[in-house]
């Protein structure tokens, strides 16, 4: 099982993959640019799509992580949209979609589909560098995405074919790879210990405080500055090279969204470059706009200067952190920073001198939130066994339930989870009704989200009818907060009051009930329901139904029956349509499939045409019969006009086509290079088998055991292939290097294997092996006398003392007898 994590960024991407010797980032096209271009054929993706963000700018999208979840009509898409080099449109439903030209097609994207489009690249990725199918992951979000943009984030993890088992905080994530690592953290029961966690990325701020404990992280508080990042830097560049190059050439930049994109580019090279060097750096593009080089300086005196308005909101966040988590800056352990955007000095400098103490960068500024992530999944994927590790996460904002209350004959609302509260966390609350009813959820501090519309969900409970006497019936209903960041109302269940004997037991239903809420939860389950009810029964005028009579309790028998809820999401795609998305998004990977392989076609054409020709002039050169040269020009001169689109199998023709000219010059070539080693080889072999003759001759007492008739069979054999051989090389030397060889090395060597066979048997036939009389033979016993010395039998004395030890006697000491 594959654990992956995906850091989604809003300008580059992050995979880490958990593997039995740790996490590891993997490498990922210069960290997959957040880019992606439509073509007339196919889609890039990532690294490939950043370099069409010029020359295709319409079709090219990038940044649309932080339309997620909002209306076309929303302020914010209206305020970006101006900004945009492609079109955002408004689609169907009201929400925000991009409009692109694909496979020679104007099409409508969703935010969903687009994402999950660069989803789909980092699952390639990830199954590249794991060797197998990736399905579970986690992806990580900013602390302060809303319900809508979690669940569109959600969507587009299905589309893409992922099973994300939790989407993450950004600021969470960095935590948990702060803190999983760590050897010292206190004890459960000593006082936590306190870091904030700073992430400053392209576009957004994000600020939290966690409390540390051996194995337990638990989130206190977390603040944000939605649009303060990296690009806001970038923007107070532009803005003023906009200005100086409108004066000193003549230039109206902003008309030309080539020339604004390009200025954009060089302004962000031009921020890195001032963060590592204090002196006047030069601003230089070539041909920028109507054929005119501009250039123009910026040091990082003057760019602090003019991003002071920046520079000023990065304070606040961090005064909230620790407002909100009722702490000092001395019950600070550390700061940790985070994100591409802290390396800005002026950045660093601001949080430092805010905390008085110098802040830590111990975690990898780009790979900390993908590495988080990771861990994460290894913590719940059952393949990992992972050290114990809880994290209790928060909700940013207050949710609230507003419905329609029979006692006070309208509204009635009441806070279920307020800021800062545990997730996940579920809660029950008790109703008395008579017929079904609509929850309202809703965001109950609207001028805290950075987001327009508070409304959450409309949740209807069906099937509610009253108790057989009549009275309003007991409803609980079950809100959660999941795993997710996501609110739903996630059962609602119906009490039925039955009387019984007096000598008959409660049924254990209810009971059952209280116990499964008590597990869902992170506090005891009745003094949340028990809270609950003292909130929410304000409009009940059956009061005392809930808390009758003690000693009637053994009379009442209670059964709960499931209702049914409908939900009435916000934003929500149908499942039918996000069935049609998944499909759609099967046959857009199929046809990029298709298209990298007619390229990869077209490109195996134009490399054989160039390899080829290159080698005609070379090494090939002596052995050209045909003009493959005309050929090969004619290719090139075809791949460049009519054969520039052509299909993958016409171009499969083309290669082979080409093949039939150029393979018998390689193979003469070939042979060449071969035929020459191959004949020196078999006459080295005639040379040993003509000396092993003459040494019979001769009567060479290696040979004399050999018998006649097999020594002439050698040499015969011998001066056969030795008439062979040289007839062969004449005729080759004969012939035209241009022309198909004579011999191939492949029959020599088969020439050489022949004359082996018949030849060897014979001339390493073995001697035969020589008795010796029976009288000669002296028996040998083991570990017995060597070089004379014999033991007292054979007459010869034992060695005196102090001599040396005879060689046996060194030996004897040595050995290991069984």
């Amino acid at each position: 099982m594959s654990v992956v994590g995906i850091d989604l960024g809003f300008q580059s991407c992050y995979v880490a993959v958990a593997r039995a010797g740790g996490i590891e980032t993997v490498a990922n096209e210069y960290s997959d640019r957040t880019c992606i271009s439509f073509g007339p054929k196919n889609r890039s993706i990532g690294a490939a799509a950043k370099s069409q963000v010029i020359s295709n700018a319409k079709n090219t999208v990038q940044s649309f992580k932080r339309f997620h979840g909002r209306a076309f009509s929303d302020p914010f898409v209206q305020a970006e949209k101006a900004s945009l080099a492609y079109e955002l449109v408004q689609l169907p439903t009201g929400s925000t979609g991009i409009k692109a030209m694909y496979m020679e097609e104007e099409r409508n994207f969703t935010i969903e589909q687009v994402t999950g489009m660069l989803l789909t690249k980092l699952k390639e990725t990830a199954e590249n560098a794991l060797k197998k199918p990736v399905v579970d992951c986690v992806v990580s979000v900013p602390c302060f995405y809303t319900d809508a943009e979690r669940r569109s984030v959600m969507d587009a993890t299905q589309i893409a074919g992922l099973n994300c088992l939790r989407l993450i905080n950004e600021t969470t994530a960095v935590a948990l790879a702060y803190g999983i690592y760590k050897q010292d953290l206190p004890a459960l029961e000593e006082k936590p210990r306190n870091v904030v966690f700073v992430d400053m990325g392209h576009s957004a701020y994000q600020v939290s405080v966690c409390a540390f404990n051996k194995g337990k992280l638990k989130v206190l508080a977390t603040a944000f500055d939605t649009t303060l990042g990296g690009r806001k830097f970038d923007e107070v560049l532009v803005e003023y090279f906009c200005e100086e190059f409108g004066k000193k050439y003549k230039l109206d930049i902003k008309s030309k969204i080539r020339a604004l994109l390009r200025l954009y580019q060089e302004c962000e090279r031009l921020k890195k470059l001032m963060s590592a060097n204090a002196s006047d750096l030069p601003m230089n593009i070539e041909c920028f706009m109507n054929d005119i080089d501009v250039s123009g300086t910026m040091n990082r005196g003057k760019f602090l200067e003019m991003c002071e308005g920046l520079l000023a909101r990065v304070e606040p966040p961090l005064r909230s952190v620790l407002e909100q988590a009722k702490l000092k800056k001395e019950d600070i352990y550390a700061v940790e920073i985070v994100g591409g955007t802290t390396r800005i000095p002026a950045v660093k400098e601001k949080i430092s001198k805010f905390f008085g103490k110098e802040v830590s960068t111990t975690l990898n500024a780009d790979e900390a939130v993908a590495r988080g992530c990771a861990l994460q999944c290894a913590i719940l994927s059952p393949a990992f066994k992972v050290r114990e590790f809880s994290i209790t996460d928060l909700i940013p904002y207050p949710i609230s339930l507003r419905w329609n209350s029979p006692a006070e004959e309208g509204l009635s609302d009441c806070e279920v989870f307020p800021k800062n509260h545990a997730a996940p966390f579920s809660k029950v609350l008790t109703f008395y009704r008579k017929e079904p009813f609509t929850l309202e959820a809703y965001y109950s501090s609207p001028k805290e989200l950075p987001y327009p519309d508070p409304a959450i969900a409309h949740f209807l409970v069906q099937k509610v009818t009253p108790q057989t006497d009549g009275s309003s019936s007991k409803v609980k209903v079950k809100v959660r907060v999941n795993i997710h960041g996501i609110f739903s109302v996630s059962s609602a269940s119906l009490v039925e009051v039955h009387k019984s004997d007096e000598n008959e037991e409660p049924m254990e239903t209810d009971q059952h009930a209280k116990e499964e809420e008590v597990t869902d939860s992170l506090l005891p389950k009745m003094q949340v329901d028990e809270e609950q009810q003292k909130t929410c029964q304000a409009d009940s005028k059956d009061k005392k139904v809930d808390q009758p009579p003690q000693a009637k309790k053994a009379k009442v028998k209670t059964t709960t029956v499931d209702l049914p809820i409908e939900n009435q999401l916000v934003w929500q795609i149908g499942k039918d349509m996000l069935n049609l998305f998944i499909e759609n998004e099967g046959k857009m990977i199929m046809q990029d499939k298709l298209e990298k392989e007619r390229n990869d076609a077209k490109n195996a054409v134009e490399e054989y045409v160039y390899e080829m020709r290159d080698k005609l002039c070379g090494v090939y050169e002596k052995f050209v019969s045909e003009d493959v040269s005309t050929a090969l020009e004619d290719t090139e001169i075809w791949l460049y006009e009519d054969g520039e689109d052509q299909p993958k199998q016409i171009y499969i023709d083309k290669l082979a086509e080409l093949k039939t000219l150029g393979q018998p010059i390689q193979a003469r070539f070939q042979e060449s290079e071969e035929r020459p080693k191959a004949f020196e080889d078999l006459g080295k072999q005639i040379q040993q088998y003509m000396k092993a003759v003459h040494a019979f001759k001769a009567k060479d007492e290696l040979y004399e055991h050999l018998d006649e008739g097999d020594v002439a069979k050698v040499e015969k054999s011998t001066n056969e292939a030795m008439e062979w051989m040289n007839n062969n090389l004449n005729l080759q030397n004969k012939r035209s290097l241009t022309l198909d060889p004579v011999i191939k090395a492949k029959d020599i060597q088969a020439k050489a294997k022949e004359l082996a066979s018949i030849c060897n048997p014979i001339v390493n036939k073995p001697k035969p092996k020589v008795e010796l009389p029976k009288e000669e033979q002296k028996p040998t016993e083991p570990n017995g006398p060597l070089d004379g010395q014999g033991d007292a039998g054979s007459g010869t004395q034992p060695p005196e003392q102090g001599s040396a030890p005879t060689a046996t006697e060194k030996k004897l000491p040595e050995m290991d007898i069984d």
